[in-house]
């Protein structure tokens, strides 16, 4: 089980949207029982509400229901459980840092560094922009998704072929033996 954290700054608009967009990519390539998906906030602005009615909207449109999802924050012990943290923004990622225990380090990193179609390295922040800023985030964050799941995919893959590789030795070995 691979679990996986979105994290923005209030959760209500970019990590609720990449929770969503990448629970339904992962339920599409029939791995739901293999990744665990959440999103939180570094701050805790908007705990216990629903994602801001324009990300619902934009999401609607393209079929992602957010409608469930209720705004945490991020607690200590995510940055223990979650074997990958992605931070939407540069802020999101140092507020993290500071939060996470040194030898947890490597598990945050930004949400962008798995875009393939785009070069940006952050998604921005729609709650003060227009309707399309909202679009321009779900488009960022449809990319970034695929390429985070093909990394996980391919992380795998070459954990069990090492696995399946050292199994193939140790009967050679045995053999010889």
């Amino acid at each position: 089980m691979t679990r996986v954290l979105f994290v923005c700054m209030g959760n209500i608009c970019r990590s609720p949207t990449a929770e969503a967009v990448f629970r339904r990519l992962v339920s599409q390539r029939g791995m739901l029982s293999e990744l665990e998906i959440d999103s939180a906030g570094t701050h805790g602005y908007h705990v216990g509400e629903s994602p801001d009615s324009r990300t619902q909207r934009a999401a609607a449109e393209r079929k992602y229901d957010l409608s469930q999802l209720v705004a945490r924050k991020v607690a200590p012990e995510d940055l223990e459980y979650f074997d990958i943290v992605l931070a939407m923004d540069r802020s999101n990622l140092d507020s993290l840092r500071k939060l996470c225990p040194a030898n947890r380090l490597s598990r945050l990193k930004l949400f962008m560094s798995y875009a393939r179609q785009f070069d940006d390295d952050e998604v921005p922040d729609p709650y003060y922009g227009l309707a399309h800023d909202f679009d321009l985030v779900l488009d960022m964050i449809e990319d970034a998704a695929e390429g985070l799941l093909d990394s996980i995919i391919q992380e795998r893959n070459a954990t069990q072929a090492g696995k399946e590789g050292k199994s193939t030795t140790r009967k050679t070995a045995d053999r010889a033996n």
